[in-house]
């Protein structure tokens, strides 16, 4: 993808018109709940909803029923691991969601963790770059119809053929923390996907995908006034995600490895407390976006202004109704 311009988004870096995406489903909230927030999405200034898959809904479900509900909306998933489906059944979810959604769906794939999929799926995690790449591989023949017979690196695939091949290919996108990934998605794929970075973080992960291809990024909002709820929120969610080898590494690279040693050095001790309360304000601040609506708003489109393409707002539990902070949040 190349830079697509929708809806009422802000201006962005280089006068680009920038999304704003939503992750679907809100935490803590029923997903047919959700109906008539989707509805409202498109007046609201949201361009996209994006799914991600760790253990809560799958990546497609929600995405089948927002194309329903909100026929306007780019739908999005971001991600869905390589290894928790074998290559014909990931082409088939994703055909499905093309076919409900053309022209209007991105296909979000990535390695995950070993967690999620060693460790709740009894799926081997080998070779994460190799195996991203030969599905990404696989996928684009498959989606575009082909008989794919072909022995990749990672698995091999014998006469596979999509009795319902999408009129309309969706893009494909890859999540990509580091230059090895980004250079990937920057060659063979429409785009990357990437989390868990600041907004000066922005540049630097743009040098490597280049600048014409789509850049999306989660960001992490929690939308209160109270920054000491907001800092104790985050950084629960730093320790379980940052302690990841994946993300220590991509946080290396960008520059925080000394900052976050000590939350490394108590966590391999076993001692979480003393891991989160080791992470410094200042990381905190850079990863979650916190304040009052208007003060949030700016800070997602500074993401934007320093070239991200599209971010899609993560909304965080606080004590407001989640689904009015969606509104909140909405570009103005």
């Amino acid at each position: 993808m190349r830079y697509h311009a929708v809806g009422s988004a802000e201006l962005g870096r280089g006068g680009r018109m920038a999304r704003w995406g939503i992750t679907l489903p809100l935490t803590g909230v029923p997903l047919a709940a959700h109906r008539e927030l989707v509805k409202e999405l498109p007046d609201l200034g949201y361009t996209d909803a994006w799914t991600a898959e760790t253990a809560g809904t799958d990546a497609f479900t929600p995405l089948a029923l927002a194309a329903e509900w909100a026929p306007e909306l780019r739908l999005g998933t971001a991600i869905v691991p390589v290894y928790t489906r074998g290559p014909g059944l990931l082409a088939m979810s994703a055909a499905t969601i093309a076919e409900l959604a053309p022209g209007r769906f991105a296909l979000g794939i990535g390695t995950s963790s070993p967690t999620i999929v060693r460790g709740w799926n009894a799926a081997e995690f080998t070779e994460p770059f190799k195996r991203t790449r030969d599905t990404l591989r696989f996928l684009r023949s498959a989606l575009a119809g082909e008989k794919v017979s072909a022995e990749y690196d990672t698995f091999a695939v014998s006469k596979f053929r999509l009795e319902r091949p999408p009129a309309t290919a969706p893009e494909i996108l890859l999540a990509a923390l580091r230059p090895g990934m980004l250079r990937l998605a920057a060659r063979e794929a429409d785009g990357a996907i990437t989390n868990w970075l600041g907004a000066g973080d922005v540049p630097k992960v743009r040098a490597e995908l280049g600048s014409d291809a789509e850049l999306v990024a989660r960001v992490f909002v929690c939308p209160t006034e109270d920054a000491e709820a907001a800092r104790g929120l985050g950084r629960l969610l730093i320790s379980s995600y940052l302690t990841v080898p994946a993300y220590a590494a991509f946080h290396d690279w960008l520059g925080r490895g000394e900052l976050l040693r000590p939350m490394h050095e108590a966590w391999a001790a076993g001692d979480r407390k003393a891991a989160n309360a080791a992470i410094p304000d200042e990381v905190v601040d850079d990863l979650v976006v916190h304040g009052s609506p208007e003060s949030c708003r700016e800070q997602v489109q500074s993401y934007v202004d320093n070239g991200l393409t599209t971010p899609v707002i993560a909304v965080l539990p606080t004590a407001a109704d989640p689904a009015e902070m969606v509104r909140a949040l909405a570009p103005k």
